[in-house]
């Protein structure tokens, strides 16, 4: 059964594909692919780019941010040796009469399927496991009568180095392409790699791998030049080459480097062959040589592929919801962890945002996805990495660049407090205090226990405040586009009071800290409590921030901008609010900012940029933060209505915004079905409802997050798992499968029957309370709880 279906495309049951349909979706949607180290971006209609290690500034092909026309990327071309005519197996460059055009975009795969005449193509597209590279795995099938004899071209543009390739009659110079004929493979190198920190002085140092371009074929030609292959003035849709069915054979230091090969194949009635064309980046000659010999071989490719399908499938099984509702389902049982490990983790950059950077807030809070999918050990690791870019003040860096080890040394006054944020998860889904006591560098230079990190970042936060209490914003807090309100030192953070009073509170309540620590953090905690309350409360809401100058921002007084949900959804999660204005600030949020696709980051947009405020008031109205439903943030309101209301008004601001949900008016929403977009066009904006910014944002682990512990109430607590059990309107049960300290619990919470007494059962034996017990790693359990 196809679920979700449009004109567009639909997802398979039970989820796992999504299936578009046409070719003409109201925006690129893509997949990113990714193994952790090498990745590919690919397009509905082919388009691209790869890159190893770091997306912006190790980029191996070259690719132009254009979601209107879509149109780079690495393509194949078939050309019918007899006739002359050619078409490619995705749509673009050439589809030329193509039918029954379709793209199945998975999970660490994507697969291109069309006819042509009596030809039926299938191309997948994946990265394996382990290996610096990807694979294209095209299957040509011959549905006519008499044998076909087809050509089969390859063709990317080398970009090797840093994005974007903004000078290329500048860096061509410096790459050279080289065919090595006792293997087929054409190789491709640069002497110029403008990473910062790579020699004395700038282009003056090699770009550090040796790229590859092979297939499973034996090559009947190649090529390494643009001209070459297109022609002079030629275009991507009508190759010279494809045309006149021949490679020339240019290769070296001359041209505009490119990767084409070229293989004939016959292929007789009724019949199919398969052809694996593989590109990627070896750590020298001799690796990436290597590389391209082993997946020459197609038991091999189809072995690769088979192990991604397995490895994804283990890994977002570890969690698996089954409710009365399909878009829950569909979301919980592995888009949103998919795309939280491949792109957010992993690759780091999409279509909407190229990338390849760690943010500090960023990266740490979407690791937090590993503790829901069983695996808190990579939390861990995340929280080593980040711990080293700090510095031993406490600050930190609020991006940098893996590769060159630069980065932005943080004047934001939330970044440093997300280290001891994600600790404090991992300490609760884990108990594991030992991890406090491991020794980490700074950045710059010497090291302390995991613990210190912390704690001087506490230490740094404090001491940021205000004459009245409240905490600096500094050049901006979590709203990066705030960047001018504190910039010298004087703005406030109401949502930042909210935020430390979060942490200090819980900090204290954790069993390492000294008692004076623990003292000292609850009497900060009730210092910022009685300032954000004294000075932060306008009367229906809590304001945002103040500027330098002492203007306020997001109160009743303000005609743009005069209410932000940040500030209100934190006042509650973080126990700030007392319980009248708790209320009082959540009903001005759903007055206010709640709309039928989503929670309104701030309302109403700003409409004339503000020097005062930063450049979030320079983004068109409605857009992203200026007066969109900023996804991350709405996230969070699921959160605080769940701690104030419950599950349904939880699960009500949840579905408003889920993909599936708001994907059924695909002209509108525009943007992927099967993935989180950052953000959705508000009111002020002429197309509202239309989501952005899609696969790179925060917001993938976070709704995952507001699903499990918003929406079904199960969250992960020192004392053990904690399910707050409550159905939503219309659900007579629902089904959670979660890993807890190496433990499964099977957790089924439904409507008692009739005779039946609500209650608890664990392993069939009564169970009091909402806290269930701690179990052995390795097992598994069965929990039922009727209500």
């Amino acid at each position: 059964m196809n679920l979700f279906a449009t004109d567009y495309g639909y997802f398979t049951e039970p989820g796992d594909e999504y299936v578009i349909t046409r070719h003409d979706t109201p925006m690129p949607w893509v997949n990113v692919i990714s193994n952790g180290d090498y990745g590919t971006v690919i397009s509905h209609l082919g388009g691209g780019y790869s890159w190893r290690t770091h997306a912006s500034m190790n980029r191996l092909t070259r690719w132009e941010q254009d979601l209107v026309r879509d149109r780079w990327g690495k393509y194949l071309y078939l050309r019918d040796a007899e006739t002359g005519e050619f078409w490619s197996p995705t749509w673009h460059p050439c589809s030329n009469g193509m039918t029954n055009y379709q793209v199945r975009h998975g999970w660490g795969y994507s697969v291109f399927e069309g006819m042509h005449g009596q030809i039926a193509s299938e191309l997948t597209v994946f990265v394996p496991l382990d290996d610096p590279c990807e694979v294209w795995l095209l299957r040509l099938s011959n549905r006519g009568s008499s044998t076909r004899r087809l050509q089969v071209f390859s063709y990317l543009e080398w970009l090797l180095g840093t994005a974007p390739d903004w000078h290329r009659e500048f860096r061509r110079l410096f790459i050279e392409t080289r065919y090595v004929p006792a293997h087929g493979v054409l190789l491709a190198t640069s002497v110029m790699w403008d990473i910062p920190g790579r020699g004395k002085t700038h282009w003056n140092s090699n770009w550090g791998y040796v790229a590859f371009h092979s297939v499973s074929a034996t090559p009947a030609g190649f090529d390494g030049d643009k001209r070459a292959f297109l022609g002079q003035y030629g275009d991507l849709d009508a190759p010279r080459a494809v045309i006149e069915g021949r490679s020339f054979g240019t290769q070296g230091r001359w041209g505009d480097g490119i990767g084409s090969l070229q293989v004939v194949v016959e292929i007789p009635p009724g019949e199919s062959v398969e052809i694996a064309f593989v590109l990627g980046a070896g750590d020298d000659e001799t690796h990436a040589l290597r590389l391209a010999g082993k997946y020459r071989h197609l038991p091999t490719v189809h072995d690769a592929l088979a192990q991604v399908k397995a490895f994804w499938k283990e890994l977002l099984g570890a969690l698996r919801v089954q409710t009365p509702d399909p878009a829950v389902n569909v979301m919980g049982n592995g888009w949103l962890a998919y795309q939280a490990v491949s792109c957010r983790l992993w690759a780091r950059t999409a279509y909407y945002q190229t990338g390849g950077a760690y943010g500090y807030r960023d990266q740490l809070q979407d690791s937090l996805v590993w503790l829901l999918l069983g695996q808190p050990e990579r939390t861990l690791e995340q929280i080593r990495l980040h711990a080293k870019h700090q510095f031993q003040d406490g600050t930190v860096l609020h991006w940098w660049h893996p590769l060159a080890e630069e980065g932005l040394r943080s004047y934001y006054s939330d970044d440093l407090l997300w280290l001891p944020f994600v600790v404090l998860y991992y300490l609760h889904e884990t108990g594991d205090f030992a991890c406090l006591q491991e020794e980490i560098p700074f950045f710059d230079g010497g090291s302390a226990t995991l613990l210190e990190h912390c704690l001087r970042a506490f230490e740094k936060a404090l001491s940021r405040r205000s004459e009245r209490g409240l905490p600096l914003i500094l050049q901006a807090d979590w709203n990066d586009g705030m960047n001018a309100v504190g910039v010298e030192g004087r703005g406030e953070s109401v949502w930042m009071a909210h935020f430390l009073h979060y942490l200090l509170v819980r900090w204290a309540d954790l069993p390492v800290l000294d008692e004076a620590t623990a003292v000292r953090f609850r009497q900060e905690a009730h210092a910022l409590r009685e300032a954000v309350n004294t000075h932060g409360w306008d009367g229906e809401w809590y304001w945002r921030a103040t500027t330098d100058s002492g203007r306020v921002l997001g109160s009743a007084q303000n005609t743009q901008g005069r209410i932000f949900l940040n500030a209100q959804t934190w006042s509650v999660l973080a126990g700030t609010a007392p319980p009248d204005r708790a209320e009082q600030a959540m009903r001005s949020a759903r007055e206010h900012l709640y709309t039928d696709y989503g929670a309104l980051l701030l309302a109403p947009a700003y409409r004339v940029p503000d020097p005062e405020i930063g450049y979030l008031t320079r983004y068109a109205p409605g857009t992203r933060e200026n007066g969109g439903v900023y996804s991350h943030a709405a996230c969070w309101a699921v959160l605080a209505e769940r701690k104030l209301h419950g599950a349904q008004q939880a699960y009500r601001l949840w579905r408003s915004f889920c993909p599936p949900v708001r994907g059924m008016e695909p002209r509108r929403y525009a943007a992927e079905p099967y993935v989180m977009p950052g953000n959705v066009d508000g009111p002020d904006s002429p197309h509202e409802g239309r989501g952005g910014w899609t696969w790179y944002t925060g917001s993938a682990a976070w709704y995952l997050r507001a699903l499990v512990e918003g929406v079904l109430g199960v969250e992960a607590t020192l004392q053990g798992l904690r399910v707050k059990a409550e159905l939503p309107e219309g659900w007579d049960s629902f089904q959670l499968q979660r890993r807890f300290r190496g433990a499964v619990y099977q957790i089924t919470v439904r409507r008692a029957k009739a005779g039946e007494s609500p209650g608890c059962l664990v392993d069939g034996q009564a169970w009091e309370g909402d806290v269930l017990p701690i179990f052995e790693a390795g097992t598994t359990h069965q929990v039922e709880i009727r209500l």
